[in-house]
């Protein structure tokens, strides 16, 4: 299992496996939030409030939503719909325990100017 929640515990998001992976990225909206990444299929993360609910933030093209815990302020994950129509959430790994994301490799992506992970040998 691959488990996050905010800082007071009421979004809480889990997914089966970890993730193979985790994405660090400097657009400069995840460069403000310090977000780390991790990728999933939506129908494949459960995501649990206990007693708020989570508010959304989306910009630019609105392809992103960006959702963060309505208590305590913590950005939790970012669902969008991908160019072939599957349906993406990133859970922001940060809000894991760092015990858990340790050992899972970080990539870098240049979300600022060409849209390419930086240590993509095929690019």
């Amino acid at each position: 299992m691959f488990n996050a929640e905010c800082h007071c515990g009421n979004v809480k998001l889990a997914a089966k496996e970890p993730p193979p992976s985790l994405t660090s990225c400097d657009c400069s909206i995840c460069n403000r939030m310090g977000a780390l990444w991790a990728y999933y299929l939506s129908e494949s993360v459960e995501i649990e409030t206990s007693h708020t609910n989570f508010a959304s933030y989306s910009w630019g093209e609105k392809s992103i939503d960006f959702h963060h815990c309505t208590n305590c302020g913590c950005v939790t994950h970012y669902t969008s719909i991908q160019e072939n129509g599957d349906r993406l959430t990133a859970i922001n790994a940060r809000m894991a325990s760092p015990a858990d994301i340790d050992s899972i490799p970080v990539r870098r992506f240049d979300g600022a100017v060409s849209w390419k992970y930086l240590d993509d040998t095929n690019a």
